[in-house]
């Protein structure tokens, strides 16, 4: 503590010494001046000075010490479920419990009178900021990976459609392994048959689900949020996806082919048909031309002349 005392102490030491300390100092040995250094510095700081550092309440220690646990949580929770991403379904109640820890020390005043503003004392008096700067981390890495759109509106828990997509998307990746069992070494890359086969309806079911979440989200579904969805549902469909057309080699048999085909058949033989009554409609007629009487008068006289002649 002494140590610490003589830094703090340092300008006053300076102040009550002055310059012929100084330049005592200079002849006195290194250590005897530093041992008069500290004994001032005991006398001065048992003596009180209005300069004290000030101290944290135990209040607002306590406060301190549950924000560093919280995000300690969090952060652990974050980087275990970056691979495959389930930030969402497993780390919202830590970022749950973080944001009341934060409301708890931005709202605490101290008891006493002569207690300091917690929010003041943790949140702003220094320039880092460490506490606002890691609570902005956690709100933009949440907002970024769009859990709410994950969430019920109170962040309580897991919304009723991304706990249907998540169970149809286990069922997927079960289907896969289990078509897979025993066979995967006598199959070629190219070879999946069955589990294309036995596979294709639960995929069909989890990429029209994924479809209606994406055109729900975009008018804004059960969490009020119009964005993309959450990481952890888009993962989960990009990973199953890939699984499916490049590793499986699989694709899904539209079900509206033949509608499609004739549609499109009929749109395409509309020129014909267009052309084709236009020609039997329409009334070729051969221009005839018509002489006047008096041009085909004088041309059977020029031919009666060169017949005689």
């Amino acid at each position: 503590m002494a140590p610490l005392r003589c830094l703090v102490l340092l300008p006053a030491l300076a102040l009550a010494l002055g310059p012929a300390a100084a330049e005592g100092s200079r002849r006195l040995p290194a250590l005897e001046a530093l041992g008069q250094a500290e004994e001032l510095a005991e006398e001065l700081w048992g003596a009180g000075l209005p300069g004290d550092l000030p101290e944290l309440e135990p209040e607002c220690r306590q406060l301190l010490a549950d924000f560093a646990e919280g995000s300690a949580a969090l952060t652990g929770c974050l980087g275990r479920s970056a691979r495959p991403v389930r930030l969402c379904q497993a780390c919202h109640r830590h970022y749950r419990h973080l944001l009341a820890q934060y409301g708890n020390i931005a709202r605490a005043v101290g008891n006493s009178s002569e207690s300091h503003n917690c929010a003041k004392s943790i949140l702003t008096s220094d320039r880092l900021q460490i506490v606002v700067t890691l609570s902005d981390f956690f709100n933009e890495t949440w907002e970024a990976a769009n859990c709410p759109n994950c969430l019920k509106n109170n962040s309580e828990g897991l919304s009723n459609s991304t706990v249907e997509f998540l169970d149809l998307f286990n069922k997927s990746l079960t289907c896969f392994e289990h078509n897979l069992q025993g066979q995967t070494i006598h199959l070629s890359v190219n070879n999946y048959t069955e589990v294309c086969k036995n596979c294709n309806k639960t995929y069909k079911m989890l990429n029209d689900l994924y479809n209606n979440l994406q055109r729900t989200n975009r008018q804004g579904g059960e969490s009020g949020h119009s964005a993309h969805l959450c990481i952890d549902v888009e993962d989960a469909m990009n990973i199953t996806r890939k699984l499916w057309s490049r590793t499986f080699n699989c694709s899904v048999p539209c079900s509206d082919t033949v509608p499609v085909i004739a549609v499109s058949s009929f749109i395409l033989f509309l020129p014909i048909v267009f052309y084709l009554s236009s020609f039997l409609h329409s009334k070729q007629k051969k221009r005839i031309l018509i002489l006047p009487k008096r041009i085909q008068s004088n041309a059977s006289l020029v031919n009666i002349q060169e017949k005689y002649s």
